[in-house]
């Protein structure tokens, strides 16, 4: 069998996406399964298990010179590469007309079909376009966490039932980065502090990111501070500045961002797509929400992962008492990392 999955962007819906992936291959270990996926996050969908093939897009950037002559031939060599060989299954997770679009060019096998979404979930984008192009679209709960969403319409259309647990297939072992040297040595583990996101209503703010560091720091860990953009770099120089252990790290592609992550015991960020790939990575983990919304794209599950949420937004003891909560009152004293001697 062979299936495409349809999932372009952004960072955190196309990190929802992968335990649908998983349990595709759980059902049915012999698929052979490809994705098409926005170029700027196709080494995230690299490092996912059971990707055969990644077929990159770069839509928005072609949707800025769409008459130039590089545009044209990076389309004919996109649309080769889609439409290269047939899928048994197409499935679009996105649910928006772009998505739809791509479906749509996509070459099915005799027998094959475009699965889609029927409906709107709460808090989701959609678009009708994607049930126009589909030969079955899934109803699905209105009320429905991210994950699950991309989890029930896969299941449905191909005929298994859900597990009761969930696996991203990213995780890597703790400690590793896979040689690339982004982590600078030191005797304390680190700490990630996620606290860039392209929406402002989603920041949490810099003085309280100070009181925590400073309390961090107290505890014995290290912070370290990714960024994603020029004012998240400023941001981050700020708060090292001030803070007597922390490392602001280089901008990193999202491959290596899981290596170095896996190198932190922990995260602590707002809602954003690295905070999401913290929780992918099965890292301790607090996610600060300013809205009401963690019941769509928060930690599931997992004891060592919480989300925290207040108007206009938490405060430092609250984001605090979760970090000492996801930590464990039996938690040892940290530990530096395995080489760091």
């Amino acid at each position: 069998m062979k299936i495409l999955i349809v999932k372009l962007s952004s960072l955190g819906d196309v990190i929802h996406a992968m335990p649908a992936l998983q349990d595709i291959r759980a059902a049915f270990p012999q698929a052979q399964i490809d994705w098409v996926v926005e170029r700027g996050f196709a080494p995230l969908v690299r490092r996912c298990t059971g990707v055969r093939r990644v077929i990159e897009v770069d839509l928005r950037r072609w949707r800025q010179a769409l008459w130039s002559a590089q545009t044209r031939a990076e389309w004919r060599a996109f649309k080769a590469q889609l439409q290269g060989e047939p899928y048994d299954a197409v499935l679009d997770l996105q649910g928006l007309t772009k998505s739809a679009f791509v479906s749509w060019l996509a070459r099915l096998a005799p027998g094959g079909k475009r699965v889609a979404m029927a409906n709107q979930t709460e808090g989701s984008s959609y678009e009708a376009p994607t049930r126009w192009v589909a030969h079955q679209a899934i109803a699905l709960q209105r009320r429905s966490h991210a994950v699950q969403r991309s989890r029930a319409l896969c299941a449905q259309a191909l005929g298994y039932a859900l597990a009761p647990t969930l696996s991203y297939g990213l995780a890597g072992p703790a400690g590793t980065y896979h040689g690339i040297p982004v982590v600078p040595p030191t005797q304390r583990p680190c700490v990630a502090l996620i606290h860039g996101s392209s929406r402002i209503d989603k920041q949490w703010p810099l003085t309280h990111w100070l009181a925590l560091g400073a309390r961090l720091n107290e505890q014995g860990y290290t912070l370290v501070l990714p960024h994603g953009s020029e004012l998240e770099q400023r941001e981050a120089e700020v708060l090292a500045a001030q803070l007597e252990h922390a490392i602001v790290w280089p901008r990193l592609e999202l491959d290596v961002m899981i290596d170095a992550l896996n190198t932190c015991v922990g995260v602590i960020g707002v809602d954003s797509g690295l905070s999401h790939l913290a929780v992918a990575l099965d890292l301790l983990h607090v996610q600060i929400y300013n809205f009401d919304t963690a019941w769509r794209t928060g930690p599931q599950q997992a004891a060592h992962q919480i989300s925290v949420y207040a108007r206009p937004c938490p405060s430092v003891d609250a984001v605090w008492q979760s970090w000492l909560a996801a930590t464990g009152v039996d938690q040892p004293a940290p530990q530096p990392p395995p080489g760091s001697h």
